[in-house]
């Protein structure tokens, strides 16, 4: 998988934000100045805007964050490896030298850094390693031009988790959560390809472990997930690619939604029959208001579908998420009770202060309210502890034994076989045996030879 999809879009704090504008913002002018525009343009040469201001300002937005420097490097090298493998630009491995190695551009430093430390030979033969990982790796998927196709491809994916329909039943609620959770992650990183922990699944789901990875086998089942790389063993997460299976694979899954029918009169339903914000459920699920015990996953669906000034039926809402009509009064009730809806005349209405320009905006002190309502206050707090502790205890356990890995030898013969004064073998089952040396006893060839 190439870094480019891997990478994830962060939310950098502003003093970060001020720390790369500082850093490479204005620098970005400096080296503008210093290539000429005909230079630059031929360093550049077939690559897209991004592309280009990639090579030429550096990562500003944070896009490939890493660890440490070097794995940030790595991560910008290998994305414009991937950039420049595209079909229609192929670049050979004297541009990628020239572009990254031999001119001042800011998305080389990495590349430049590693030549200065090892040397200008084995600094083209990594980059001639990476572009042609990056060439490998683009002609087995479909052809990505820019991040924009990148998020087409998201959002197919997306508009078929959408239409789809997923009952409350057999974890069906789960998997929704799970699939709107993994394609916030892809269209922050661009594209079908990220890596996650299991545990990180779990907090941004607001679930346990042992149910996001009964989600995560029951996707793959399905054809909605794939696993490409398990990080079980090791520190970093598995590496996964979301897919839109066809109708005949999802059917342990579920239906799709029906079209919508038209009403009497030309009207259409208020609400589409083919309806799930996906957006705003994954902004939801991982708060305490809607934690299992509280309003579910169910809903936070509800609230993503309600409105501040048009209200919503319990029949239309009914329509639009395939629940049973006793969980959608169950679960409006329960709304209402916590002041999340307000009820006017059987319409039901998303009050004020959830209401954003864009849906459902989560209100830290309305939902926190919610929650200790239903007793789920804190669970994400204590999920997070929980999970740092156990991080925290793996990692001292692989460390303890890397420091306890030694290298046993097995003693063969015995202690007792050969006597300590007079160097004779007391043990007749050891005559004929050269044990001078107890872990290696060998035959001596006048016993071999008898024998």
């Amino acid at each position: 998988m190439m870094p480019h999809v891997l990478a994830r879009r962060q939310s950098i704090p502003a003093t970060r934000r001020q720390i790369n504008k500082d850093l490479f913002g204005g620098a970005s002018q400096t080296h503008r100045r210093r290539i000429a525009p005909h230079v630059a343009a031929s360093i550049t040469k077939g690559l897209s805007a991004a592309s280009a201001r990639l090579l030429l300002e550096g990562d500003v937005e944070g896009r490939y964050p890493g660890r440490n420097d070097s794995e940030e490097g790595y991560r910008l090298t290998m994305a414009l490896a991937a950039a420049a493998s595209q079909p229609g630009r192929e670049w050979m491995p004297a541009d990628f030298y020239r572009a990254l190695l031999y001119s001042p551009t800011p998305g080389g430093e990495w590349a430049r850094r590693l030549m200065r430390g090892k040397g200008p030979e084995f600094a083209e033969r990594k980059l001639a390693w990476m572009l042609t990982k990056a060439r490998t790796w683009v002609q087995q998927e479909a052809p990505i031009t820019c991040r924009h196709s990148a998020w087409e491809a998201v959002e197919r994916v997306r508009t078929a988790v959408e239409r789809h329909m997923w009952p409350s039943r057999n974890g069906g609620a789960f998997d929704l959560k799970n699939m709107s959770v993994r394609l916030q992650l892809c269209e922050s990183g661009g594209g079908l390809d990220h890596e996650l922990s299991l545990r990180r699944q779990a907090e941004l789901m607001g679930c346990a472990v042992r149910t996001a990875a009964l989600s995560n086998r029951r996707l793959r089942k399905a054809g909605w997930l794939v696993l490409e790389k398990s990080g079980a063993g090791s520190e970093t997460g598995s590496k996964w690619r979301l897919a839109a299976p066809s109708r005949g694979e999802t059917a342990d899954a579920g239906v799709t939604h029906p079209p919508a029918t038209v009403e009497a009169g030309g009207a259409g339903p208020s609400v589409s029959p083919a309806h799930t914000d996906t957006r705003n459920l994954a902004r939801l699920v991982r708060l305490d208001a809607f934690h299992h015990y509280g309003h579910g996953t169910n809903g936070a669906r509800l609230l993503t579908l309600l409105e501040e000034e048009e209200g919503k039926s319990r029949a239309e809402l009914q329509t639009a998420t395939g629940l049973h009509r006793t969980t959608v009064n169950r679960r409006l009730r329960a709304l209402v009770e916590d002041g999340l809806v307000a009820e006017v005349e059987g319409l039901f209405y998303l009050v004020s202060a959830l209401a954003g320009p864009a849906g459902v905006m989560p209100d830290q002190e309305v939902l926190q309210e919610a929650a200790q309502k239903r007793g789920t206050a804190g669970a994400g707090a204590r999920r997070r502890a929980r999970h740092v502790r156990e991080r925290l205890n793996y990692r001292q356990w692989r460390a303890e034994r890397r420091s306890k890995r030694v290298d046993v030898v097995l003693r063969l013969v015995p202690a007792g076989v050969v006597d300590v004064v007079t160097g004779e073998i007391t043990d007749p089952a050891w005559e004929g045996w050269d044990v001078s040396d107890p872990y290696r006893p060998v035959p001596r060839p006048e016993w071999a030879a008898v024998a």
